[in-house]
């Protein structure tokens, strides 16, 4: 057996007690205050990366890249983005892995009896394991966090305008926040479609919580009435503040073509009348 294999032995049979220096390296150089729970997962996650060191020694190819470890690395990204951690918070773990290993393998060649160029071969193994492990977990995080993004954007825009039947023939659409041309749209895609669906005779868009909108988005949302209109649903229109009627009046919007009322009330009681 070559001393490279038997320092790739030396990495297996010592995987845990060398996973635990790397951990405590790492947590004393990066995030004081770590949770136990996160030093075992951290502890875990080292114990798999060994492994992988370990098979990239024992194979001839120096191109070899255990599938796995591409496997781990993402997996490293998916707990970060999910915990909402920082990207930085991983990024520094690999400088300080090279270090305590670096330190790790200088201790144990000389037991194992490594070679100068030995040294050289593992040192330059490690060194690309952990960056394509590096590659993959920020190609991962970037990815995954985009994704994470476009969900919780897309739950912030059906937030925005949720449907609430009130009686058996009305419905109310209260606008929320910010409404801007992607809200509108989702308006326009989404909530008229349902709320044709519903068999209902009247709408109350309320306006109440809105915080701003512009001349475009308030075009957009004529339209809307119109679509509902032509349904041979009616619009009645409630909580539009003065800056909002001047965005209505500057887009030459006719507000007299839909009832408003100051409040959710009065329109439910015009509608009963």
């Amino acid at each position: 057996m070559s001393t490279v294999d038997q320092f790739s032995s030396y990495i297996r049979e010592n995987a845990p007690s060398i996973s635990e220096e790397i951990v405590e390296y790492v947590v004393e150089h990066s995030k004081p205050g770590i949770s136990e729970e996160e030093k075992a997962m951290a502890f875990s996650m080292y114990v798999k990366l060994l492994g992988f060191f370990g098979d990239s020694l024992n194979n001839e190819s120096e191109d070899f890249v255990p599938k796995h470890l591409i496997e781990w690395s993402k997996n490293n990204a998916e707990m970060q983005v999910d915990s909402g951690g920082k990207l930085s918070e991983i990024i520094i773990r690999y400088p300080l892995t090279r270090d305590i290993f670096t330190e790790i393998l200088s201790r144990s060649s000389i037991s194992v009896g490594l070679s100068t160029a030995d040294t050289a071969y593992i040192i330059k193994q490690i060194n690309r394991m952990l960056d394509v492990s590096l590659s993959e977990t920020v190609f991962a995080f970037e990815r995954l966090s985009e994704q994470a993004k476009q969900q919780m954007q897309s739950e912030l825009i059906a937030l925005s305008a949720p449907i609430f039947p009130i009686r058996d023939e009305v419905v109310v659409l209260p606008l929320i926040g910010y409404i801007d041309e992607e809200r509108a749209a989702y308006i326009m895609e989404t909530a008229v479609p349902k709320v044709a669906t519903m068999n209902v005779d009247y709408v109350i868009v309320d306006f109440s919580g809105v915080l701003t909108i512009n001349q475009h988005v308030a075009e957009s949302l004529h339209q809307i009435g119109n679509m509902l209109q032509i349904m041979g649903i009616k619009v009645v229109s409630t909580g539009m503040r003065p800056e909002l009627v001047q965005v209505a009046i500057n887009s030459n919007i006719k507000m007299s073509s839909t009832h408003s009322f100051s409040t959710v009330k009065q329109a439910l009681e015009h509608i009963g009348k």
